[in-house]
């Protein structure tokens, strides 16, 4: 298919200013050259994050304006809540304000102090979650994911033997928890095949670890297992995503990413133990446990749009868009990591600035 054509209509726009070369370098320099101190007003394309960004459908749009703002017993919570069970399998969710409120507070609650976590690769909040609490966050990044240029379909992958020399090592005792990252947003958005999550989750109940992942972008994941892994070609998205969620203890997500919302996140798991604790956590830092810091329009939209992330068109112009993005950036000489993963290009750094150090 030479051509990507949107499988959506584009009912409402927004203007954007253009500026001159000479306008952006004098806000450059009065930016220090710190683009996270340039207004947004300036930018004209904004390649900073997906997250957050995303313009909503028409039924989002629709649900923000029936949205329950009750503080307890939420209708729209039970929709959020409803949906969320329908892709984890999960029975126990809490809503959070974002994903990083979801990660400090299962960290807090599974005392993390002086304990291991381990993880194809932490996203940086979260490792940042783990170190704060006075854990040690472990990157087991399987070998073809740490070389940029080198092609393979799942360079996201945690690497097996590492996770078990690693739990061996430091001893199962000490390690609270493996928590693969999909796709791996650190990693270039590359993608975790089935295959390594099932291995990674017995290796886990093998030593009684706790498995959980970092689905942001499960979606994206599972549209990779589909198009890349045997055995899943004639499965539906939905199918994928109960399968790989099957194997995991619980779950944090920014619903900024796979739910197309402006603002939201959930924890689900599987132990009401666990959960109870970190309800009780949440009322004292998020909000009640039906609403977790979000307003009951945005919890509507999350339900609409994790439902909406599973149609398979969408998928498909989403992935073909960021391949088509960066063929024509390999083409014109630029280095990416290689092949393009989900939701963004990933331009690898070390190589188109080679004199300017990674600490710079």
């Amino acid at each position: 298919m030479k051509t990507i054509i949107e499988p959506f209509r584009i009912k409402s726009v927004e203007p954007i200013r253009f500026t001159t070369k000479e306008e952006r370098l004098a806000i450059l320099e009065k930016a220090y050259y710190n683009p996270f101190f340039i207004h947004a007003d300036n930018v004209l394309i904004d390649l900073l994050t997906d997250s957050g960004t995303s313009a909503m459908s028409s039924e989002q749009w629709a649900g923000i304006m029936i949205g329950d703002e009750s503080y307890a017993g939420s209708r729209s919570f039970y929709h959020f809540e409803k949906a969320i069970k329908k892709i984890t399998g999960m029975p126990h969710v809490i809503p959070t304000h974002q994903g990083r409120a979801s990660e400090k507070i299962l960290f807090s609650v599974l005392h993390a102090k002086g304990k291991y976590f381990l993880s194809n690769t932490f996203f940086d909040t979260t490792r940042a979650n783990i170190e704060f609490e006075g854990g040690t966050a472990i990157d087991l990044l399987n070998e073809e994911g740490k070389h940029p240029s080198v092609i393979a379909p799942f360079k996201g992958n945690i690497d097996l033997d590492a996770l078990e020399k690693c739990i061996e090592e430091k001893d199962a005792e000490n390690i609270v928890m493996c928590m693969i990252t999909v796709t791996n947003n650190s990693g270039g958005g590359q993608p975790v095949s089935m295959e390594n999550i099932r291995k990674a989750s017995e290796i886990c109940k093998k030593y009684h670890i706790l498995f959980y992942l970092d689905a942001c972008r499960f979606a994206e994941n599972c549209f990779f297992i589909k198009k890349r892994e045997k055995g899943y070609e004639n499965k539906s998205i939905l199918e994928i995503v109960l399968e790989m969620f099957s194997y995991a203890d619980g779950c944090t997500m920014s619903a900024k990413k796979d739910a197309f919302a402006n603002i939201g996140g959930f924890l689900a798991m599987r132990d009401e133990k666990t959960i109870q604790e970190c309800r009780n956590l949440l009322i004292i830092t998020e909000g009640f446990p039906t609403y977790g810091g979000l307003a009951g329009r945005d919890l509507e939209a999350i339900a609409i749009g994790l439902d909406e992330v599973l149609h398979e068109d969408y998928l498909t112009y989403r992935i073909r868009s960021i391949e088509y993005t960066g063929n024509k950036l390999t083409e014109a000489g630029v280095p990416i990591i290689l092949p393009t993963g989900g939701h963004a290009v990933y331009i690898d750094a070390k190589a188109f600035l080679p004199h300017i150090p990674p600490h710079e």
